[in-house]
């Protein structure tokens, strides 16, 4: 069976969580590694996903070492999504706390 493998990064503004594994991972660019295979028997040329992958680096006393940790796809957009509104909240706070700007 053929298979491929696809590479993208994707950027936390915050620290976050994954569904399945214990404790914060911090922020910043994560690896992501997407496996998939080719459809046997179209008329076309089609591919299914058969695993995604997010490539952790270590910290502390593992630091140097990296895992790859198996993740869904909607699990990824879910951290992702929940990412996102965070940090929306944070500049909308950050904005409220500014001082206003003396218009005389």
């Amino acid at each position: 069976m053929t298979m491929r493998s696809t590479k993208s990064t994707v950027t936390f503004s915050n620290p976050f969580s994954l569904s399945g594994y214990p404790g914060e991972l911090p922020a910043g660019d994560y690896e992501v590694l997407i496996e998939e295979e080719l459809l046997q028997g179209l008329s076309f040329e089609a591919y299914r996903r058969t695993a995604t992958y997010l490539r952790v680096r270590g910290r502390g006393n593992h630091a140097g070492r990296t895992e790859l940790r198996t993740i869904s796809e909607s699990d990824l957009h879910e951290a992702l999504y929940r990412d996102q509104g965070t940090t929306e909240m944070d500049n909308q706070s950050e904005a409220a706390l500014s001082p206003q700007e003396d218009l005389k």
